[in-house]
């Protein structure tokens, strides 16, 4: 996919109305957590922002993912966005999103072009909104990975991600012997799924959709 092209097509989005829930959805735990589709969050939720990051490396374009480490919590080594919560010094969820970047991949925040900001996906597990940020970089960043926060960074190219053949399916523990059904996406050998797969299924949609 050109450069060009994927700008144009999130320009687009970002002006009119993006796909929203129905594309989020495609890619949530089955059966779908009933607080996912109410249009109010609970008031003592806590606000989070991620960067969704195009750079540039050569002609393709990628997108940085992380793995989180193993720890005693509800997203323990999982593949995520790079983000984190709102702090109270952070003036918008833009600013949340480009420090958390910085501080867990050690991009220069200054350097990111911001576009936009796709649909807010709620955590029941977790009670956080998260708010995707899209920006671009025009070059390969060096990736310096915060060790506390970040076990392994994980760059995939646009073209894999828009791949049918990558989205499959498998039962997620939930402890207890409980089981969930989860469509995720196989990046690297990695089960992306959760909240960071309904992200990626909601750009994904607003790359493919046509012009009207």
């Amino acid at each position: 996919m050109e450069v060009d092209f994927i700008r144009a097509q999130l320009q687009r989005a970002f002006q009119n109305n993006l796909p929203g829930r129905e594309a989020q959805l495609r890619m949530a735990p089955q059966p779908i957590d009933p607080r996912r589709m109410t249009e109010k969050v609970p008031e003592d939720h806590r606000k989070c922002g991620v960067l969704l990051l195009f750079y540039q490396d050569n002609s393709n374009l990628f997108i940085p993912l992380i793995k989180r480490p193993q720890y005693p919590g509800a997203h323990s080594g999982q593949v995520a966005l790079p983000g984190g919560k709102v702090e109270p010094n952070d003036s918008n969820v833009i600013v949340t999103a480009l420090r958390e970047a910085e501080e867990e991949i050690g991009i220069d925040a200054s350097k990111v072009e911001v576009m936009g900001r796709l649909t807010d996906v709620y955590i029941p597990v977790s009670n956080f909104l998260v708010s995707p940020v899209v920006g671009f970089l025009d070059f390969k960043p060096t990736f310096v990975p915060e060790q506390r926060e970040v076990a392994k960074i994980i760059s995939t190219t646009l073209v894999h991600l828009v791949q049918p053949e990558i989205v499959k399916q498998t039962p997620i523990s939930l402890g207890s012997g409980n089981y969930i059904e989860t469509p995720y996406f196989d990046i690297e050998g990695e089960k992306v799924w959760g909240a960071t797969a309904m992200i990626l299924s909601e750009l994904i949609q607003v790359l493919i959709q046509k012009k009207e």
